[in-house]
């Protein structure tokens, strides 16, 4: 294995960084007389927070530990090798910071190459092989364990993907050729694409097996025990494996269509990872593993040297690691505890924000409106949730009671809010409202009380303006569906004070929420930004270019849904409220659209009717187009494409000027996780910069090279 070593080797000199893993050999008799067993071990001497990984450094300590093994198998010396991991984790996959620095085709294809020259050894072995999954596992992780001829898997698993397609790679250590012909081609096409795509979805331990990659579950407490009592069995032949027999016929090709259905209905063509898999899953269907694994190392070697990729570890960077050390954000010392929270309304977006602070901080939350009918609708709201969480057994009958008592309402503000610590309003947003509410809260709550408002678009700074303690008055500015998107947008008023802000910040970590520190300026960051791209959308509609055209112009973007698809999302009302506050601010840049205004007073809530509730086959809704009145001015496609992400570059390098936010990291880490945009753009960025517009429209590129590209 000489070439193996010395092509490890290479690759190991370009990532010095390298956390490596160790694959420690042991050796230990099995039960029942099966014979001595050779265990690795794979362990980079960290704990569980920090994943094994394989960077070159590590596959060539496991290169080394099957050269022991297979000379113990040759000389009879053992009857079987097992590989599993170090407590909760058993390898996460190829180490992506290693990846982010190979600047040459040849390198790029050299990983792809020593992966599965190292992994294939596995297969060779002259004993049977195992892999015990034991903790999580990722890409490389689920990859090696797929050569082995038998698999275990822990119930406690909390985590098993191949989340390469999801990042703007192929699975391309041998999952989209040894995994189809494992379980099949349609159960492959879950696993390595619709999972993929759909926001990375991990399998637990019981999927895993009942899909058939593992051949045997044991609980987590004596997991690696129950895998060598069943591995005996198995050697002994007293257990015998039966997999079902592979459809490699029509189920086969009707598996890949829907791969290719699934990946154009997420990124429109726009990626090419997921085609790039399913190639080579349709290739896989004679079984020719070396035509497959060689097809596997060219394709991540093209797609490693391409821009989604870096656009895809650039946006996993952002989310993993400044998502969770926020820029600008106090010294979290200074946070004070937060023991109870009040809430103003009790609509949907505040019973939404009431389960939301019950769940995540365990403190009494309390409710409160202008009539006990709207508390009891939004208290009873949450206790219904709090029901269908109970009957999915997300949460024990004991913690849906403490739940339900945490949630309460009052008609009366102060005695509701004496003792809160933090009162967030959620109420019509006008100025007006909000500051009559806020004069009402603080004359009620601690002196230590934070005031946060979940605006959307309003000035943080002129809400807290006629207050007696302004400092302590934060913009918290929570995604709709609340449950999902993890943004939330933390606005620094004038005189928001380092306190009240560190102790936002921390409720926010605690709710399991991304939070993004913003400059108060009008609409913050992911409002402004897609009332600009929304904006531009509706300007060349109203100037007369069809609604069809406009909306299939963005499509090479890859975004999750179309414009306005999206503004239903939102909501036109909300939509109209937050152009006109834009174009109060910016009047030279953002328009209202009189069309629009048209839809809202006709109480439309879509542009669209959904033939059957069919939400793929959208068609213009007939009084919607009766409603619109247009010009004459009928652009392309392409011509559309090139104004809105014109105007959106202008206005993210304004947005930067102002110092909305630190730097453009923070623009994409905003759109990522508070609009859903795809992992292959890098947010927007990366792509305006790819795409040559920053250029163009700022004279400059929004990032340095080598940050979401390939390194000069």
């Amino acid at each position: 294995m000489t070439n193996t070593a010395e092509l490890l080797k290479g690759a190991a000199e370009l990532f010095p960084g390298e956390v490596v893993t160790q694959a420690h050999v042991r050796h230990l008799d099995l039960p029942q007389g099966a014979g001595r067993f050779a265990l690795i071990t794979l362990d980079n001497g960290l704990d569980h927070t920090k994943p094994t990984t394989f960077g070159p450094a590590s596959l060539a300590n496991l290169n080394t530990a099957i050269d022991q093994v297979e000379k113990e198998a040759a000389d009879g010396e053992i009857t079987g090798v097992g590989i599993t991991g170090k407590p909760f984790i058993f390898a996460v996959g190829a180490d992506l910071k290693g990846v982010e620095l190979l600047k040459r085709h040849e390198d790029a294809l050299a990983i792809g190459k020593g992966g599965h020259d190292v992994f294939k050894r596995l297969s060779a072995l002259a004993v049977p092989t195992f892999a015990y999954y034991n903790g999580a596992a990722m890409g490389g992780g689920v990859e090696v364990g797929l050569y082995c001829a038998y698999r275990t898997v822990s119930a406690a698993l909390p985590a098993f993907s191949l989340p390469e397609v999801f990042l703007g790679l192929v699975p391309g250590w041998g999952g989209c050729t040894l995994l189809p012909n494992l379980i099949g081609a349609d159960r492959a096409v879950s696993v390595i694409i619709e999972n993929s795509l759909n926001q990375n979805k991990q399998l637990k331990g019981e999927q895993v097996y009942e899909l058939g990659i593992a051949d045997a579950i044991f609980e987590g407490a004596d997991f690696l025990e129950q895998s060598l009592i069943w591995t005996a069995a198995v050697l002994k032949g007293e257990i015998e494996v039966v997999r079902p027999e592979i459809d490699r016929g029509d189920a086969w090709h009707e598996a890949v269509v829907r791969g290719r259905a699934i990946a154009d209905g997420k990124v429109h063509g726009a990626a090419p990872a997921a085609y790039r898999a399913l190639e080579i899953i349709d290739a896989a269907r004679n079984g020719d593993l070396a035509r497959g694994f060689e097809a596997e190392e060219k394709a991540l070697a093209d797609l490693i040297m391409g821009s989604e990729l870096r656009s895809g570890i650039y946006a996993f960077n952002l989310v993993q690691k400044r998502g969770k050390r926020p820029a600008g954000a106090p010294d979290k010392s200074l946070a004070r505890p937060v023991s109870k929270v009040g809430v103003v309304g009790a609509g949907l977006m505040a019973s939404q924000l009431a389960l939301l602070f019950a769940r995540r901080l365990e403190v009494p939350v309390v409710l409160t409106d202008i009539d006990q009918e709207r508390i009891d609708k939004g208290v009873g709201y949450v206790h219904g949730e709090i029901d269908k969480l109970l009957l999915k057994g997300r949460i024990n009958p004991d913690k849906a009671n403490r739940l339900k008592a945490a949630v309460t309402g009052s008609l009366d503000k102060a005695a509701a809010f004496s003792d809160a610590d933090f009162v967030i309003e959620a109420v019509f947003e006008e100025m007006g409202v909000k500051q009559q509410v806020f004069a009402e809260v603080e004359a009620v709550v601690p002196e230590h009380a934070i005031l946060a408002t979940n605006t959307s678009s309003l000035s943080v700074s002129e809400m807290a303006s006629q207050l007696k303690h302004p400092e302590r008055v934060v913009g918290f500015h929570f995604f709709n569906p609340v449950a999902i998107l993890p943004l939330l947008e933390i606005v620094r008023g004038e005189k928001t004070d380092d306190a009240s802000l560190a102790t936002a910040f921390g409720v926010a970590k605690k709710l399991k929420k991304t939070g993004v520190l913003v400059k108060d300026a009008p609409a913050f960051v992911v409002n402004r930004i897609l009332t600009s791209f929304l904006g531009e959308i509706q300007n060349v509609i109203d100037e007369g270019t069809p609604v069809d055209v406009a909306e299939r112009a963005v499509e090479p973007l890859g975004l999750p849904m179309s414009p306005l698809v999206l503004l239903e999302l939102v909501g036109p009302a909300i939509g109209l409220h937050v152009s006109e506050t834009l174009h109060g601010a910016f009047p030279d840049r953002f328009t209202v659209s009189e069309n629009l205004k048209r839809v809202v007073e006709a109480g439309k809530r879509s542009f669209y009717v959904y033939a059957d509730g069919n939400s793929a086959k959208p068609e213009l809704d007939p009084e919607v187009t009766a409603l619109l009145q247009q010009g004459d001015t009928v652009l392309t496609e392409e011509q559309v494409r090139a104004r809105v992400l014109d105007v959106v570059a202008r206005e993210i390098g304004l947005m930067l000027e102002e110092g909305v936010v630190a730097e453009a990291q923070d623009i994409d880490l905003c759109l990522i996780t508070g609009a859903g945009w795809p992992f292959h753009l890098g947010g927007l960025t990366p792509y305006l910069d790819r795409e040559g517009v920053s250029e163009r429209v700022n004279g400059k590129p929004f990032l340095e090279q080598g940050v979401a590209s390939v390194p000069a």
